[in-house]
């Protein structure tokens, strides 16, 4: 297999998909893997150190494209690279396709095999989105403190109170992985800390570990009382399968929430927590709607990438060896859990919640293999 690695173009991302020592298990397999130059510096890794374990350099995306037949990327392709895509390619990456029509339009006319880590699945486990999931929810409470402060736009709150003033008050809404790590981290700072989940199974597991930390079983009343009351609000909720994010905020709620309350909207790659939230960047990262701050940096571990690329390559490289050892027809065939991955397959939409959200005509991935 010939697999390609191109430098990321989105906005502030600095993560690479694939680590040098990883590279070195796809070389000792017998493949030829080229890295667009300068791919990893913003992690960390020199061109030299992907040259010593046997990548290829290559100067240009578009040389990289025309050589590579499997493409591992971190994040989606921008439109600067929809040209340099076409049906040979198999494009293995965080796709979030449901708030991107005009991506999955694109990967539908050029016949793309795209797979996305965040649909990879094992049961009820999303084992490629979890490591991005957890830093993301660990750097939610740290980015909200940061923005609570007045000259940021927030009400000017200090995560962890003072002597004889309270904490700051921080409902997660989400107890899975990047829920769990918010709540962690915030409770670490000092903060007053509740967890608002639709489900008891996962409050439970979340109170035995972080026996401090407040739940709540999801009810609308509920979660209104609580969010009127929170100085910041965490949007970690889990769907399954590449569905948009339910809107549990609306602009309404909004109008009742304290001014200068912040939310960080980790779920603004499925769409979004706010009926109000839009991708930012991590230059530009929020922006406020009836008075409340909200955070919906749509990369957000980018801002960590050395850490970042390393969880990633390790949890996504036994993926990659499939796709290259057996290529992507009898990979996915002959496993379940990345056939769940194929978003879009010889120019069909094969990812059900994708082709309801756009309207787009669904095809079972069974039906073309």
């Amino acid at each position: 297999m010939v697999i390609g690695v191109p430098k990321e173009v989105k906005s502030d991302e600095f993560r690479i998909a694939l680590t040098p020592s990883n590279i070195a298990l796809l070389v000792g397999d017998g493949h030829e893997v080229f890295i667009e130059t300068a791919a990893g510096e913003g992690s960390g890794f020199s061109d030299s150190q992907y040259a010593d374990v046997g990548a290829k350099i290559v100067f240009s995306a578009k040389e990289l494209y025309e050589k590579a037949a499997l493409i591992v990327k971190v994040k989606e392709p921008q439109s600067s690279e929809y040209e340099l895509l076409n049906e040979k390619h198999t494009l293995f990456c965080y796709l979030h396709l449901a708030p991107a029509k005009e991506l999955t339009a694109v990967l539908m006319q050029k016949r793309v095999c795209a797979i996305a880590y965040e649909t990879v699945a094992l049961g009820r486990e999303l084992p490629l989105l979890k490591p991005m999931s957890e830093i993301a929810g660990s750097m939610a409470p740290i980015v909200g403190a940061y923005h609570l402060s007045r000259y940021r736009g927030g009400e000017g709150v200090l995560i962890c109170g003072s002597d004889g003033v309270p904490s700051a008050k921080v409902l997660v809404v989400g107890a899975g992985n990047a829920g769990f790590n918010a709540a962690k981290i915030a409770y670490g700072m000092g903060a007053d800390v509740t967890v608002i989940n639709r489900t008891s199974p996962k409050l439970e597991e979340l109170k035995k570990e972080l026996p401090h930390v407040k739940t709540l079983l999801y009810s609308q009343d509920a979660f209104l009382e609580a969010i009127k009351e929170s100085d910041m609000v965490v949007g970690a909720v889990l769907v399954h399968g590449g569905a948009a994010t339910p809107k549990f905020i609306t602009r309404e709620i909004l109008k009742e929430m304290k001014r200068g309350c912040v939310v960080v909207d980790i779920t603004i790659d499925q769409g979004g927590i706010s009926e109000v939230s839009r991708p930012t960047t991590h230059s530009d990262p929020t922006f406020i709607e009836e008075g409340v701050v909200h955070y919906c940096v749509a990369n957000m571990p980018g801002a960590y990438p050395k850490t970042s690329s390393v969880a990633l390559s390790n949890a996504t490289i036994s993926y990659v060896r499939k796709l290259s050892d057996k290529g992507a027809i009898d990979a996915i065939k002959n496993d379940p859990a990345l056939a769940l991955g194929v978003n879009v397959f010889k120019g069909a939409l094969t990812n059900r919640a994708v082709a309801e959200v756009h309207d787009f005509e669904f095809r079972a991935l069974e039906s073309l293999l």
